[in-house]
């Protein structure tokens, strides 16, 4: 392509982790296609919004953010706004109404469409709604990580294995706009992470909205098609003991599982797999039975914390995360209590906190007659957050003395000359390096100062340089 016909774009992302890997597959397309990533908004052809539908007043900002860029796109003929992901599955046609500017919308189905869409509405002369009831994968050939991509780092990956989501939560809009459970093929996965290790990435994220069901329709598919052998079961223990063999790879962690499916044999696998790491994200959402009762979590507080007491007799070392929901419809001060007491209990190392927010399609969203005042959830709130960063502050403050192995992220936000790692356990840990580290380095750290957020420490050795090549980022707010 002449480079006067080169296009540019940006992505900008909402929302979670699924959505930023959506970003990247979008970007790796778009520059399959010859564009070029734009080095801001300004300078683009194309701006792409890949949008989140579960963040409070997402379709405000949504709105907002295309009022903005109207002028954008009068100001050069043939400029492009693409609105892609969870909010354009949900709001459809609703889009294009509100927003006649928009050349493409775009469920979370088709991302592979991307490029094509973009061609289809310049030749067109006219914009583009195109929203898939189901992902369109009988050969997996379009599964999300099957597409190229332009990934945000380039020493660790995301790696979809399932997409879509089986449960019903009261609260969660996901099986709506992502569709049911469809596991990815074993064997696809394990190319992409061989594949990555080749590149030099060393760190893997296995993604899913209910990462520890995966492989359980796979079994089912290969049972009604006449294997005897097939048992209906999840794979996910099996996944991450060979991912976690894959040559080259350092570390594997996961996200998210749901605690009514997580068995026996995943925690043994953390444990006797060096490579994943001593992290569990563990959502509990409420400490109250009644209250998971209405959000149909399939679980009880007990049950809960039997899960995670096992998980850490078998897990040595293991540091737990979690999301919890304040004041959800109907949620009394006894509830609440109950939330305090399973959160004290839990001694979580960070968590996730929310007040509700009704997300329109949601059962909870029906429940406008048991909504908690927003004072008292307000007040909820932060009662809830002293127990947890008390409990942080207190996992944190046990690390100090210890060597800690950091990935590299870069310079601190606050401070260039402080260098930001990680820990296997997800924990930041900033320290002042002696000499330059690159980003995907491996460091050991001592930790000498705790914090509720974070860790401080002093450099200790290097453990290894990054092998990865450079990669182009994706914007992501």
């Amino acid at each position: 392509m002449d480079s006067g016909d080169t296009r540019s774009y940006v992505v900008h992302t909402y929302g979670c982790q699924m959505n930023e890997h959506d970003s990247e597959r979008i970007a790796g397309l778009l520059e399959a296609d010859g564009y070029v990533r734009a080095e801001s908004q300004d300078d683009a052809d194309v701006v792409v919004l890949n949008t989140c539908c579960i963040r409070e007043n997402a379709d405000n900002k949504l709105y907002g953010n295309l009022g903005h860029l109207r002028p954008w796109k009068d100001a050069k003929q043939g400029r492009q706004i693409v609105v892609s992901g969870c909010l354009a599955q949900k709001d459809r046609d609703l889009v294009a109404k509100k927003a006649k500017h928009v050349d493409v919308v775009m469920g979370t189905h088709n991302v592979h469409r991307a490029a094509e869409l973009l061609h289809e509405a310049a030749n067109s002369n006219g914009p583009l709604t195109e929203i898939l009831e189901a992902a369109v994968i009988d050969d997996h050939a379009l599964f999300p990580s099957a597409l190229p991509a332009r990934r945000e780092t380039s020493y660790n990956a995301w790696v979809t294995i399932q997409i879509g989501c089986d449960n019903n939560c009261a609260f969660c809009i996901v099986p709506a706009v992502r569709g049911v459970e469809i596991s990815r093929p074993y064997a696809e996965i394990l190319n992409e992470v061989e594949q990555l290790a080749s590149e030099g990435v060393t760190e893997v994220t296995l993604l899913g909205q209910n990462v520890n069901s995966y492989g359980r329709d796979l079994q089912l598919a290969a049972r009604q098609a006449g294997d005897a052998d097939a048992k209906l079961r999840p794979l996910f223990s099996d996944l991450i003991r060979d991912v976690g063999a894959v040559e080259g790879i350092r570390r594997v962690r996961y996200t998210s599982p749901h605690p009514k499916d997580m068995r026996s044999e995943t925690f043994s696998a953390m444990a006797e797999t060096e490579a994943v790491c001593e992290h569990l994200h563990y959502p509990l959402q409420s400490g109250s039975d009644r209250v998971l009762a209405l959000m149909h979590r399939g679980y009880t507080a007990k049950r809960y914390l039997e899960k995670l007491a096992q998980a850490r007799m078998v897990v040595p070392d293991l540091a737990v995360s979690t999301d919890i929901i304040v004041g959800f419809p109907g949620e009394t001060d006894d509830d609440f209590e109950r939330t305090l007491e399973v959160a004290a209990a839990a001694e979580y190392d960070y968590a996730y906190m929310f007040i509700f927010s009704p997300r329109p399609g949601t059962e909870a969203a029906e429940m406008q007659a048991d909504f908690v005042d927003p004072a008292v959830a307000s007040e909820r709130f932060q009662r809830l957050r002293i127990v947890i960063e008390r409990s942080a502050l207190l996992k944190h403050e046990a690390r100090v003395g210890h060597i800690e192995e950091v990935l590299i992220e870069g310079p601190s936000k606050k401070n260039p000359a402080v260098i930001s790692g990680r820990t296997r356990q997800n924990k930041l840990l900033h320290f002042t390096p002696p000499y330059p580290l690159r980003r995907g380095s491996y460091a050991t750290v001592e930790v000498t100062r705790a914090a509720p957020h974070h860790l401080e420490g002093r450099f200790v050795e290097m453990l290894a340089e990054p092998t990865h090549k450079l990669r182009i980022p994706v914007n992501a707010l």
